[in-house]
């Protein structure tokens, strides 16, 4: 395991490993989610940001040309239409580092991903009555 992961403890130190320009915008991304669901837990998970609510709400992360998102093969589905000029495959979108990020676009798929998570929540309480 490389070195430099293994010491990745919070969304912080993931952020403060990449140039300036990459950092406002991870930022960007971290503080628009926390603004969504104040109540998600942020965490480190496959040494990625990562929120979680009742699960795996969505991670994100930067490349060398692209902001990555995550937001499961459900979020993607979902929102395949709209997806559709960005690079995706089963649970990822590719925002590319010299196009704006379409927050409108992630706050939908991260409300539909909260949506998701707290019926599967639901559900589990059911069961167990």
């Amino acid at each position: 395991m490389d070195k430099n992961k293994a010491t990745i403890q919070s969304i912080d130190d993931y952020i403060i490993q990449f140039p300036p320009d990459i950092q406002e915008k991870l930022n960007s991304i971290r503080n628009f989610i926390k603004e969504m669901v104040p109540n998600a837990e942020e965490k480190i998970s496959y040494q990625m940001p990562a929120f979680f609510l009742y699960g795996n709400l969505v991670y994100f992360a930067a490349f060398k040309k692209h902001i990555g998102f995550f937001p499961t093969s459900s979020g993607i589905a979902a929102f395949q239409h709209e997806l559709s000029e960005y690079k995706t495959s089963k649970g990822t979108v590719q925002f590319p580092l010299e196009k704006p990020i379409p927050y409108e676009l992630i706050g939908k798929i991260v409300k539909f991903r909260v949506a998701e998570n707290l019926k599967k929540a639901e559900d589990k309480v059911k069961k167990k009555k």
